[in-house]
């Protein structure tokens, strides 16, 4: 069982992470829920994420993680938008 200071430690220890490295990931939101980890937000490109979810794995291995991490669409629209 992992021992919950050091589950924060290690949470703290990602969040920092993230902020420094390149992608610097600011909106994602880390929470300890019990007996796992949740990792959820938007980043950018799809690189962005595997990158994401690479340092994930690297600082929080051992631990139960889910991921919830969307891509943001940055495409320019294929139609008109309709408005009434």
């Amino acid at each position: 069982m992992n021992d919950p200071a050091n589950v924060e430690y290690r949470i703290a220890h990602l969040q920092e992470r993230l902020a420094a490295e390149e992608q610097g990931e600011l909106g994602l939101r880390v929470e300890n829920r019990g007996s796992s980890v949740t990792v959820a937000g938007t980043v950018s490109t799809a690189h962005c994420r595997e990158e994401l979810l690479r340092t994930v794995h690297e600082e929080l291995d051992g631990l139960t993680v889910h991921c919830d991490i969307v891509v943001a669409e940055a495409a320019a629209p294929d139609h008109p938008e309709e408005l009434s």
